[in-house]
C-alpha cells in the first residue's frame, strides 16, 4: 500500500534532483512555464483501433472539432496519431497516415490550436511539421538523428519517447528492474545529445507509460510499474528538461468508471513533478491539476 512513509523515504533518498528546475521554451509562439504550471497534452486518436473510444475519431470534420474542443476544455497542445498502439492494431503506412494527419492539422493550425504529431515514421514526422504542427511525439528510436534534424529545420519541439525496442509497435518484453528510472537515465542523455547535436532546442521527455511490452499486461506488475514511474519522475527531470506522462487507464481496477484512472494517475504523476500531462480526460486532469495547486 502507497502511503506517506514511501513518499518521505523516496524524497529523502533524492532530495537534490526534487529541487532540479528544467528548461522552459516556447512552442508555436507560447511560453511555457514548466517549474510553475503544468501543461495538458490532450489526445485525438484517427485509428479505428484505438479502444480509448472518447479520443477516437473517424473524420477529419470530428477531429477538427475535437481539437477545438479540447483546447476550449483546457488543453495547451493537442496530439494526434493516426496509428494506434496496440499490439493487435493494424498497421497504417505513411501515405495513409499522411492522407488523414496533414488536412486535420493545417486545420487546427489555421485555427489557431498547437499540434502534436505523434508518430515514429519519417516520412510523416516531416509531412506533420509541414502542415504545421509545432511538435513531434517521437515512438520510436530509429533514425532519431535524421528526425531530430527535421524538427530543428522547424524551429519545432520533440517529446522524445522511451522505448525498449524499435519502435512503440516493436517492442516484446520490458526489462524490469528495481529502478526503471536508471534504465531511462541513460537512454534519455543519449537522445538528449543526438537531439542537441542536430540543433534541437526544445525537448520533452516521456517515459512511455503507454506502451504494450508483453510481460506488463498482468494488471498488477503493470500498475505497480506504472506508479513506481510516476512517483520517480523528478529524478528524469535531473536531464534539465521537462517531463510528459501519458496517463494509463487501469481497465481491471477501474472497470466501468475507467473515465476515472487517468485523474487518479495524474494526482500519482503530479506529486512526481510531471511537467506535462497526456491525457484522453482534458476537464478532468485540469480539475485536478487546479485543486492540487490551491494546497
Amino acid at each position: 500500500m502507497l502511503g506517506l512513509e514511501h513518499l518521505a523515504e523516496l524524497l529523502e533518498k533524492n532530495r537534490a534532483a526534487a529541487q532540479v528546475r528544467v528548461r522552459e521554451f516556447s512552442i508555436g509562439g507560447r511560453a511555457f512555464a514548466f517549474n510553475s504550471k503544468a501543461a495538458i497534452l490532450g489526445v485525438i486518436n484517427l485509428s479505428p483501433d484505438s479502444w480509448y473510444r472518447e479520443s477516437v475519431c473517424l473524420t477529419a470534420e470530428g477531429a477538427i472539432q475535437r481539437g477545438q474542443v479540447l483546447r476550449e476544455q483546457g488543453a495547451d497542445i493537442v496530439d494526434i496519431g493516426a496509428e494506434s498502439t496496440l499490439a493487435h492494431a493494424a498497421r497504417a503506412n505513411e501515405a495513409a497516415q499522411n492522407s488523414k494527419l496533414v488536412p486535420i492539422i493545417q486545420a487546427l493550425h489555421k485555427a489557431g490550436v498547437l499540434v502534436s504529431v505523434e508518430t515514429y515514421e519519417l516520412a510523416v514526422a516531416r509531412a506533420g511539421l509541414e502542415a504545421g504542427a509545432q511538435v513531434l511525439n517521437l515512438t520510436g528510436a530509429e533514425r532519431s538523428e535524421e528526425l531530430f534534424g527535421i524538427v530543428a529545420a522547424h524551429e519545432a519541439a520533440v517529446i522524445i519517447c522511451y522505448v525498449q525496442g524499435k519502435n512503440v509497435r516493436e517492442v516484446g518484453d520490458f526489462k524490469l528492474s528495481a529502478d526503471p528510472v536508471g534504465l531511462m537515465q541513460d537512454y534519455f542523455a543519449r537522445q538528449i545529445e543526438i537531439a542537441t547535436r542536430a540543433g534541437v532546442g526544445k525537448i520533452l521527455l516521456d517515459p512511455g507509460l503507454g506502451f504494450y511490452y508483453r510481460n506488463l499486461q498482468d494488471s498488477a506488475v503493470r500498475v505497480r510499474h506504472q506508479m513506481t514511474v510516476f512517483l520517480n519522475t523528478f529524478r528524469l527531470r535531473a536531464h534539465g528538461f521537462p517531463i510528459c506522462n501519458a496517463l494509463p487507464h487501469a481497465f481491471e481496477y477501474f472497470g466501468e468508471e475507467v473515465r476515472c484512472a487517468e485523474p487518479f494517475f495524474a494526482v500519482l504523476a503530479a506529486l512526481g513533478k510531471t511537467d506535462v500531462f497526456r491525457t484522453h480526460e482534458v476537464p478532468r486532469i485540469k480539475a485536478v491539476l487546479e485543486t492540487m495547486r490551491v494546497f
